[in-house]
This record gives C-alpha cells, sequence and structure tokens, in this order.
C-alpha cells in the first residue's frame, strides 16, 4: 500500500542520516580543550548528546528555584545546601548509566565536591559534557495575552558565552515558556529570541538546546497540547533558519502532548500526537529531540518516552534521536533518599544512576521495569512556582521586572539584534 511505501521510505532515509553521524561522530571527537570550534565540531557536540541510549540531566535550577525545593523537602535552604545536593549528583556515576550531558546553572561552575574537585571537571572526567541555562529568566510580553512571556538574556549573550566556554560548558539551554493557547505575537517573539540564542551559542562553540516549552494546564487536552507544540516549533524552526542557525548543530528540548489533570488520555494516543507533531515540523537534519518531564512523576515520565521511542520504531523510524533532558524526574527520588544527610549519599547517587538507566533504556524503546522510582503515589511533580500555570507564571514575570528594573519587554523586531553573529556557518535549507 501507499502506507507501507511511505513508511518504508522514511525508515531508509532515518536509517542513512543515523549511518551519517554515526560516521561524522568517530571523525570529529573534540578535544576538550580546544576552544576554536567550527560548525563540524557543534554538529559534533550536538550528535554526542543525543547518542543511542543517552540524554541529558537537567541540573541547571536556579538558586530561589532550588532553594524552595530544598525548603520543602528538607527545612533547609542556601548556598551550601545547594552544593551538598548537586554534589550527590555529580558524584554518581552518570556517565556510565546513559547520561551524555548535564545542563548546570552558572553558580555551579563555581561550586566543587568536599575535595575541592570543582563539579564540572567530575563531569568531564566521566564523559559528561557539562552545559550551562543561559537564558535570563522569564519577563511580560508586551501586547500578548494576560500572563504570556518572553525569555530575556541577549544583551551581552556573546561574552557570556565565550566565558562559560572558557569554564568548560560545551553546551548550552535557553527556554521559552508558552500557553497551550499562545497568541502569535507570543509564538513570534519567543521563536525570534530562542533563534537569535542559538546563532550566538553556536558563533562561539557550543552547541544550543532551544526549548520552546508549551507550559501543562489542567484544561489541555492531548489535541491541545499538539497542536500548540505544531505552532510553536514550526515558527522556531523558521527563525533558525533566517538566522543561519546550523540544523545539524542544534537540539529541539519540548514538551510531550501529555493532557492536563481534568483531559486524560490513553498512552498510546500521547504518543501518537507527540511522534505526528514532530514528523510534521522537526527538519530531520536535527540530530536530536529531548523530551522534559515537564512535571509528570518519574515513572510516569520514563513510560512515555518509552512508548514514544516504541511507536516510532514500530512506524518508520524517525530521523532524529528521541531522548531526554528531564529534571525532576531525574532527581525527586534522590532528594528523598538524601534528605540532607551525607551518610545517605551512596544510596542516593544509586538512585541517580538507577532513574539514568531506566531513561536511557525508555530512549531505545527497551524499558521494561520496574521502576527505580520511590515516589511512584507522587505523580504530579509540578512546582506551581516554575510556571505551570498562569497564576504562578504572572507572579515569576512581575518578579522577574522587578528585579530588572523593567515592566515589559517589547515585542522582538524581525531582524537579527546586535547580539547576532554574522553567519558562520551554512545552515540546513528548511524541508519541502
Amino acid at each position: 500500500t501507499s502506507t507501507s511505501r511511505t513508511r518504508a521510505a522514511y525508515a531508509r532515509r532515518s536509517e542513512a542520516i543515523h549511518e551519517r553521524r554515526t560516521h561524522e561522530e568517530g571523525a570529529h571527537r573534540m578535544e576538550m580543550g580546544d576552544a576554536s570550534m567550527g560548525c563540524e565540531d557543534v554538529a559534533a557536540l550536538a550528535s554526542r548528546l543525543v547518542e543511542r541510549g543517552h540524554g541529558v540531566l537537567a541540573s541547571d535550577e536556579s538558586p530561589t528555584t532550588l532553594d524552595r525545593r530544598l525548603s520543602t523537602r528538607l527545612g533547609e535552604r542556601g548556598t551550601e545546601v545547594r552544593r551538598r545536593f548537586r554534589d550527590v549528583l555529580y558524584a554518581s556515576k552518570l556517565g556510565g548509566s546513559g547520561v551524555s550531558g548535564a545542563i548546570l546553572h552558572e553558580e555551579s561552575y563555581d561550586m566543587a565536591d568536599g575535595d575541592g574537585i570543582p563539579f564540572v571537571d567530575k563531569l568531564h572526567h566521566q564523559g559528561v559534557l557539562p552545559g550551562v541555562k543561559l537564558d535570563r529568566g522569564l519577563a511580560h510580553l508586551h501586547g500578548g495575552k494576560q500572563g504570556e512571556t518572553v525569555s530575556r538574556g541577549l544583551d551581552g549573550l556573546d561574552l557570556r558565552c565565550e566565558a562559560m566556554r572558557e569554564k568548560g560548558a560545551r553546551f548550552a539551554k535557553w527556554r521559552s515558556a508558552l500557553g497551550h493557547q499562545p497568541s502569535e505575537l507570543a509564538v513570534v517573539t519567543n521563536a525570534s529570541v530562542l533563534a537569535q540564542y542559538a546563532a550566538v551559542c553556536q558563533a562561539k562553540g557550543m552547541a544550543p538546546i532551544v526549548e520552546p516549552e508549551v507550559l501543562l494546564d489542567p484544561n489541555a487536552t492531548v489535541g491541545d497540547m499538539a497542536e500548540a507544540t505544531r505552532r510553536v516549533v514550526a515558527e522556531t524552526v523558521v527563525h533558525l533558519h533566517r538566522h543561519g542557525v546550523s540544523m545539524e548543530g542544534v537540539l529541539l528540548k519540548l514538551q510531550m502532548a501529555v493532557p492536563g489533570k481534568r483531559h486524560g488520555a490513553p498512552r498510546d494516543v500521547m504518543a501518537q500526537q507527540t511522534l505526528r507533531t514532530l514528523r510534521q515540523t522537526v527538519p530531520p537534519d536535527v540530530p536530536g529531540v529531548l523530551f522534559l518531564s515537564g512535571g509528570q512523576g518519574e515513572d510516569e515520565a520514563t513510560a512515555n518516552l518509552n512508548a514514544i521511542n516504541q511507536l516510532a520504531q514500530e512506524t518508520g523510524g524517525a530521523p532524529w534521536a528521541l531522548t531526554f533532558s528531564f529534571g525532576r524526574a531525574l532527581q525527586a527520588s534522590v532528594l528523598q533518599l538524601w534528605k540532607g544527610d551525607d551518610e545517605n549519599k551512596p544510596k542516593a547517587m544509586a538512585m541517580a544512576e538507577a532513574l539514568a538507566r531506566a531513561n536511557a533504556e525508555a530512549a531505545t524503546g527497551r524499558f521494561e521495569g520496574p521502576h527505580p522510582s520511590i515516589l511512584a503515589d507522587e505523580v504530579d511533580l509540578h512546582e506551581t512556582f516554575r510556571g505551570h500555570h498562569q497564576d504562578a507564571l504572572t507572579e515569576l514575570q512581575t518578579k522577574a521586572d522587578r528585579e530588572n528594573g523593567a515592566n515589559a519587554v517589547p515585542n522582538v523586531p524581525e531582524q537579527a539584534s546586535e547580539t547576532t553573529p554574522k553567519r558562520t556557518c551554512v545552515a540546513s535549507q528548511p524541508s519541502k
């Protein structure tokens, strides 16, 4: 049938792309101390992050966010307890458990373990690429719907990229947050900002993770989430091309088409909608799609990732890796076991490794269980102070505006900002 022929052609194209990337990864292994990065090196970095059976630990929570989390669980907050918890994560054998990269907050680059070994060195030594969150949070979008935001941080981004690469960062992440029914202004403005960030990042030798997150909402259906993601990703890809971003050297971090609490849906429907959206919007030259756990429980996030990969394999494959960049879904049980007591550090580290292995298996569609999470009953890992609901998002933007002495961020012009460098890579042409 025509459907069978289409799937077979899709599978052949996917296999050819994976073979090409495997060859390129072997040819372009970079020396970690070399600061003169070309386009091929950035592509190799991106491909390395999404090698088969590997994903990324998102541990880039701001001091404020991490303090609230630690205070809720432990009754403690502050620089020292943040350092100790991060040490639990980075001392774990992540590199041997399916973690290829770890996104750090800038603060972590100045932290070390109890023996004085910098965290970034601990990661490098086990083959885990250190990354860094580069956006400066969210601000109110003037002219958008109530609660809509745009991410900040383009000013001086080139200098910050250079500084963080000197400290050991090899890739970066930038997050925008949009509702499940975003205005056209919010979609276009955030897409432009994300593309400008990605262009600067590649020019400075780091592979950019582009995260246009569609926030979970209790009222959102699977269809709502899929449609919002389709709009957001399609517009983001247009702007990435417009700003000369090489598709081979960029990764997308996206929300699965997970419905809100009031609109449950079977896992296979979620997987179908998610995969269909990606096939409609993500160019085949992009090495991988990283999924965020987005408020899902630890076991739920793993099961959903596994279902998406299994469906992809059953329906002709995918030209990009489908893997994880989880935060709380790789940390919640770790924190619960650690409890702020370093006597519990060994078992907390073992949990970090077990969670990573489970999701590495899910990234190949081979997770069978049981899941190592000790929080199976705590299926909802939403943190309202991180912007999963509109009232919390409004609180976040108000706080950000107050801290930065601004009431609103104006609409971003269509042309590149002053921070966007001249094109240094030949970007892939948009898919026909």
